[in-house]
């Protein structure tokens, strides 16, 4: 069987229109979740405790497609570059 495994992070951005972080260091890492329920209840409770910040952001990851070596890979994006 294989895991879905989910990372949960965020931090605040330096536009929030955009999703480049104004300061890597500082991301907070919520966890690593093994199924999407879990990390999406997870992402909730962060985003709602930050709700006021306009410039605060989480993500869900969805790791086990990085794992999946079945799959061909997709390029990466590079940004600010």
């Amino acid at each position: 069987m294989t895991q879905r495994l989910h990372l949960v992070f965020g931090g605040e951005l330096v536009d929030p229109s955009k999703n480049a972080f104004k300061d890597v260091d500082a991301i907070d890492i919520v966890g690593m979740f093994p199924n999407y329920e879990a990390a999406y209840n997870a992402w909730k409770g962060a985003a709602q405790r930050t709700v006021d910040n306009a410039h605060m952001r989480y993500f869900i990851a969805h790791i086990h497609r990085l794992r999946d070596e079945e799959t061909e890979a997709s390029p990466t994006e590079e940004l600010d570059h």
